[in-house]
């Protein structure tokens, strides 16, 4: 990824937007601007992000529709022609936390393919009309983000597709008078439990904004052994195999007993993110292509994916994230048994919630690195203040960003540059 001076000047977040089936359907992009600094430069900001997210090519069909309930179960909403079944365009969602930057950024001509997020206080404002509506007749998917304190006229509530509302702004029940904003589908923001989750497509959300990750810890199972399905139980056994090094024959006989985990771990491994230069055609060919330590971090994405609970997408989602960022924000100063091991503590930190069993039960039959398993444990470790970092980041929480950041002694733009080379790398292993 091309140096871009303007990382430097703003912290960045991200979460997903999670859809009725709990696919990952876009990324928010949350971007905060450095206190007592000028206004940074938008278009170069964009430019950065389109590194990640380029122009579709033309004729591209990148339509992600998200449909409301049926109406016999949803709250009424006022019609809209084209409202109901707008979709929510494109993979990335840009919520500018400053008012001066976002502003320019809309000055800035930003390309249709990025969502702009718009705050219902300037979406009232007269001063902004003409901009939001020569976006959307560009062609730009615009989200409103709150309630306005006064109903928007029907002129400029047509420039959204969506509206975001946060968790306790959003209590519709079909008594409640209509507002200017039910009458375009609803993003609830503000979600962190599954509970959450449901309630919201309950009150008709159309997507939720955020990783549900504060569900109950799985708790101990009575014997200390959980159940483990097959298909877990072939892609521990591979780990461990890798572990010692066995013959490839060994290795091979283990991954024949589940030939989708054969093709899933191919798929991982042919992806644009993993750069090889020659197609990988056999678990043997990996091996002789990677060597046993490199090929170890993709079996951990392999076994991370084998959760097959109602929750899984968006938690893999993290989980992947989690462990290229890791890896990315020592990529500088680290060595390479070093960023394995960050890959694997960032891949592995949400193991618990995915494979429903508690880290004292899993650490016994996955062997993980001693300096991974302290993190894992929630004993400190040399990895815990990235993992905080890589939170925060998630979370989209500033200022728990730029105290780690310093905590960490980084950089505002080398932890930026490593958030996008990352979302980059996720996004092609996504594909």
């Amino acid at each position: 990824m091309k140096e871009h001076p303007v990382l430097g000047h703003v912290a960045l977040g991200y979460s997903p937007v999670i859809d009725r089936q709990r696919a990952v359907v876009a990324t928010r992009v949350t971007v905060f601007p450095q206190p007592g600094e000028a206004t940074p430069d938008a278009a170069a900001l964009l430019q950065a992000l389109q590194e990640v997210w380029p122009a579709p090519a033309e004729g591209a069909d990148l339509q992600l529709t998200l449909r409301p309930l049926d109406p016999g179960n949803a709250p009424p909403r006022a019609a809209m022609p084209g409202a109901a079944a707008t979709p929510m365009a494109h993979p990335v969602s840009l919520n500018v936390a400053g008012e001066a930057l976002l502003r320019a950024v809309m000055e800035a001509h930003p390309p249709p393919h990025l969502m702009i997020e718009v705050p219902a206080f300037m979406a009232s404002d007269p001063a902004h009309h003409n901009a939001l509506r020569a976006m959307r007749e560009a062609g730009s998917v615009l989200l409103i983000k709150g309630r306005p304190l006064v109903p928007l006229s029907p002129e400029v509530l047509a420039c959204f597709s969506h509206s975001i509302v946060e968790a306790g702004e959003d209590r519709r029940t079909g008594t409640n008078p209509p507002s200017s904003v039910r009458q375009i589908s609803t993003v609830q923001a503000g979600a962190r439990t599954s509970v959450d989750v449901e309630q919201a497509f309950q009150r008709g959300a159309v997507a939720v904004l955020g990783y549900p990750l504060d569900d109950p810890l799985p708790s101990a199972s009575a014997s200390g052994r959980s159940k483990v399905p097959t298909d877990v139980q072939v892609v521990m056994e591979l780990i461990q195999g890798v572990d010692r090094e066995l013959p490839v024959a060994r290795l091979e006989a283990v991954l024949k007993r589940d030939p989708t985990l054969a093709f899933r771990l191919l798929r991982y491994l042919n992806s644009p993110a993993f750069g090889l230069s020659a197609e990988i055609t056999s678990f043997g060919h990996a091996i002789m292509m990677l060597g046993y330590a490199r090929l170890k971090r993709w079996l951990a994405l392999l076994l991370a994916s084998s959760s097959k609970g109602a929750n899984a997408k968006p938690l893999l989602h993290a989980a992947l994230r989690r462990g290229l960022l890791m890896e990315e924000l020592v990529r500088g100063n680290g060595d390479a048994e070093m960023r394995g091991e960050m890959f694997l503590c960032g891949v592995f930190s949400l193991l618990d919630r995915l494979l429903q069993q508690p880290f004292a039960e899993l650490l016994g039959s996955v062997p993980v690195p001693e300096r991974v398993q302290q993190t894992l444990r929630g004993e400190g470790g040399p990895y815990e203040p990235y993992l905080d970092l890589v939170r925060a980041i998630e979370q989209e929480a500033v200022f728990d960003i730029r105290e780690r950041t310093e905590k960490l002694l980084l950089g505002p733009a080398e932890v930026n540059r490593a958030v996008l080379v990352a979302l980059r790398g996720a996004r092609q292993l996504d594909g």
